[in-house]
């Protein structure tokens, strides 16, 4: 089976992935434009939240990499922090709350550290194929050439297959130097306004969710905001050196489009599989990334019963 995959983002290359690993008689190739590390999920930051079908195995994976040599070249490691609310949720004990290690509710005197917040949630957390760099502007004419596309273009299914529910959201971050900094701290609620994801080389802080607005420039009032809302969490950031300020946009739609379809040209038809729309959860650093690619594992899942 001839299998082509639009798209080398997160979704794409963890879309192919999993399709190479769930069908070892498959011939997978990847098209893209663009390769790391000139895609959004380069520079995004990202907290591993997913649906929640797809939470403890996107965990468990992230868990096998950590105990593999892999892990430093992978990026991922494990970190605890806070995700802060400012509002106490109708439900302090999320879905995802069995599976990572060690959750537990803020106490008092945790809180008092966030004033501004009510509620607070602690924890402590080979396939083979061809890659071609090539711009598709017709999906049409990859059907002489394969038995099954993937549609993982994200924000470029608005022209390539039509799909005007895809909408920019754009998101600013910067990257800064502050070893000191060891814990995560997020917003609970998904406002994506104030986060502090360090990583290995850096310390991600964000962000920004503008939607319908394709500025890829970077806006000094939103890294002044930035800046702001992160200190008021992080008071010692104020000293931080800022290494990158970065801009990305974000694949959003009022639902992801995982769904199949046939693709006629002349007289011939193949399946044709769309997988993006996935917002923040799909062009994120390395803990959506791995979510995204069981996000794929479900979708190449229904694949092979096609």
């Amino acid at each position: 089976v001839k299998v082509a995959v639009v798209g080398a983002g997160v979704i794409g290359l963890s879309t192919a992935v999993c399709i190479a690993e769930g069908l070892p008689f498959s011939s997978v190739t990847i098209l893209s434009e663009k390769f790391s590390p000139d895609t959004t999920g380069d520079g995004a930051a990202g907290i591993l939240i997913p649906e929640q079908r797809w939470f403890r195995d996107t965990f468990d994976h992230l868990r096998g990499i950590i105990e593999t040599p892999e892990a430093p070249e992978a990026g991922v490691f494990f970190s605890s922090g806070c995700l802060l609310y400012k509002e106490v949720p109708s439900d302090p004990n999320p879905y995802w709350a069995n599976h990572v290690f060690g959750y537990r509710a803020m106490s008092d005197r945790e809180m008092r550290r966030f004033p501004n917040h009510k509620f607070g949630q602690l924890e402590k957390r080979k396939a083979g194929g061809q890659i071609k760099r090539e711009k598709v502007t017709d999906l049409q004419q990859l059907v002489n050439s394969y038995d099954v596309i993937v549609n993982c273009s994200g924000l470029g299914s608005r022209l390539l297959v039509g799909d005007e529910g895809v909408y920019p959201v754009r998101g600013q971050i910067l990257k800064v130097h502050a070893p000191w900094v060891k814990n995560f701290i997020g917003g609970g609620d998904g406002g994506g306004r104030a986060y502090i994801y360090p990583g290995i080389d850096y310390i991600t802080v964000g962000g920004t969710r503008q939607v319908d607005d394709w500025r890829l420039e970077v806006d000094m009032k939103d890294t002044e905001g930035i800046m702001e809302r992160c200190c008021q969490l992080e008071p010692s950031l104020r000293k931080a050196q800022v290494l990158e300020e970065w801009v990305g946009l974000r694949p959003g739609r009022r639902n992801p489009r995982v769904e199949s379809e046939w693709l006629q040209a002349g007289q011939r038809r193949v399946i044709l599989v769309h997988n993006h729309g996935h917002d923040g959860c799909g062009g994120a650093d390395n803990g959506l990334f791995i979510a995204n690619k069981h996000n794929s594992v479900a979708m190449s899942k229904t694949q092979i019963k096609l």
